[in-house]
């Protein structure tokens, strides 16, 4: 798992729930999502806050796979 995977998932999980701000998500979640952030969050900056992977999603919403848009609806998103 690459660390950018890494902070989705932390992302993800965090969105929901802060007690989840520490969790790195199901592998199913990781799946899911792996290739929307290399496709449309490739620019955030490695290291960067949680937050920005979450706000990169948003803003690529309509654009996410199906997959992936259910791990953030299932997360309250």
């Amino acid at each position: 798992m690459t660390v950018r995977t890494a902070f989705l998932i932390l992302v993800i999980a965090s969105a929901s729930l802060p007690a989840f701000a520490q969790t790195s998500g199901t592998p199913q979640e990781q799946a899911a999502c792996r290739s929307d952030v290399r496709r449309y969050c490739s620019h955030v900056p490695r290291g960067a806050d949680n937050m920005e992977y979450f706000k990169c999603l948003e803003l690529n919403r309509d654009r996410l796979s199906r997959r992936c848009l259910a791990v953030l609806v299932e997360h309250g998103r």
